[in-house]
């Protein structure tokens, strides 16, 4: 079974701006990676898939329910970590959390502690005198403390410092296990183990396959992962 199904989605914004006509599927506990470079159409899809963005054409599709028509049921069942996080800057890390558990109508039994010590977190601090690294870290406790089944992930360790991005990546890989993951990246060792990588460029879908498949390719991907890891061994 899918938990996510993009069927012809389409959003023409001009200029070859947009996506055009782009049909794929996650299966339920896939770990799917989403590629391309900046301006093929990453975040248009992900606005399509939470239900910010109406489908000129086409339907986009989470567990069964319509990304747009029954947008609230489906971001109340996701895991979401926007490119972009933005906070409160008047609150602190804990009082943020506090808002989200009753924006999602979180119980108290829910993994927010044990997600808290595992990324080394204190939220006491006000947001706006936190780290890059730890808003980061803060937004991903929040996308996960509601243990949820599919997971929607922009760029999740963008613009943080290596040892941050390797204690993030390191947890995240535990905290996704057995989920349905939809992972942009831009680095690429984030997504090399994905069961599915798919590549999108001007709109459209370039290249899908495996890391080893895409390799072979010697396509967008392979040229991409050789410039970013040149000189390194490849993983057999």
């Amino acid at each position: 079974m899918n938990a996510i199904q993009i069927e012809n989605l389409v959003r023409d914004y001009g200029a070859g701006k947009g996506v055009f006509d782009v049909s794929f599927h996650v299966k339920q506990g896939e770990a799917f990676g989403f590629l391309g470079p900046n301006g093929a159409g990453k975040t248009t899809t992900i606005r399509h898939l939470m239900g910010f963005l109406k489908p000129r054409s086409g339907k986009c599709i989470i567990d069964g329910l319509d990304c747009w028509n029954e947008r609230e049921k489906v971001q109340a069942k996701l895991g979401y970590i926007p490119g972009e996080i933005s906070f409160f800057d008047d609150m602190t890390g804990t009082e943020f959390l506090r808002f989200i558990a009753k924006y999602r109508r979180i119980g108290t039994q829910n993994r927010k502690e044990e997600i808290l010590e595992r990324f080394e977190l204190d939220p006491s601090g006000k947001t706006k005198k936190m780290s890059k690294g730890m808003k980061q870290k803060l937004g991903i406790v929040a996308a996960f403390m509601h243990d949820p089944d599919i997971l929607i992930l922009d760029e999740a360790t963008s613009s943080v410092d290596t040892r941050t991005e390797v204690l993030i990546q390191k947890a995240m890989n535990t905290l996704m296990k057995g989920r349905t993951s939809f992972v942009i990246a831009h680095r690429l060792s984030t997504i090399r183990d994905a069961s599915k990588i798919l590549v999108m460029r001007d709109g459209d879908i370039i290249e899908t396959g495996s890391h080893r498949e895409l390799m072979a390719q010697g396509g967008f991907y392979a040229q991409l992962y050789q410039s970013q890891f040149k000189g390194e061994a490849e993983t057999p």
